[in-house]
């Protein structure tokens, strides 16, 4: 991937973060991340164990862990949201993009949903909480993945760690963490189903 690629793909982000979050009020980004969070449980909690548990699509990971992913995310997201809104940076590295349980598939399906339900209600509960003229000079930084295409038209993926307001640190992890792994998680039921 070319330098020019990658300084691309990190300027439209960062006008994503500004435009999509920093800018914009409150209540529609709570909008934005309740409406994420909503489908995301809409798709999974109506599955089985056994759906979840399927591998359908060799080397990608089964609904099971996708679920395992996003939970083992969400906790320690929270805390550094926490921090955020307390006015501080959060201490320690960025969460690992690929963050998973060490026995995704011996975590038993209903708690999983349970937990997910759980976390998302308390994002939301935070989020709310927050005064609508709440401000903070304090950053976190987060692991950035997004999928860049090369002149060849060869998509692959671009990694760094970007420093993130609290608006846009509750955006990427609560809504467009939420879209990825919900339409990771239709290919891999689209799959099954084939």
């Amino acid at each position: 991937m070319s330098s020019e690629a990658e300084a691309k793909a990190k300027e439209k982000a960062r006008e994503y973060f500004r435009t999509k979050a920093t800018e914009l009020p409150l209540p529609v980004i709570l909008e934005r991340i309740a409406d994420a969070i909503r489908a995301f449980e809409e798709f999974v909690l109506p599955l089985s164990a056994a759906q979840a548990a399927r591998r359908s699509i060799p080397g990608q990971w089964t609904i099971h862990e996708v679920v395992d992913h996003v939970v083992e995310t969400y906790r320690p997201g929270l805390d550094e949201l926490w921090c955020l809104l307390a006015g501080q940076r959060p201490p320690g590295e960025p969460i690992p993009a690929s963050l998973r349980s060490k026995a995704p598939l011996l975590r038993p399906w209903p708690w999983l949903l349970d937990e997910i339900t759980r976390m998302h209600a308390e994002v939301l509960r935070t989020l709310k909480a927050v005064p609508a003229d709440f401000k903070t000079e304090a950053r976190a930084p987060l692991v950035m993945v997004v999928n860049v295409n090369d002149a060849r038209g060869n998509t692959s993926p671009l990694h760094w760690v970007e420093d993130l307001d609290w608006k846009a640190y509750a955006i990427v992890s609560w809504r467009l963490h939420a879209i990825d792994h919900l339409k990771q998680a239709k290919k891999v039921l689209a799959a099954m189903e084939r």
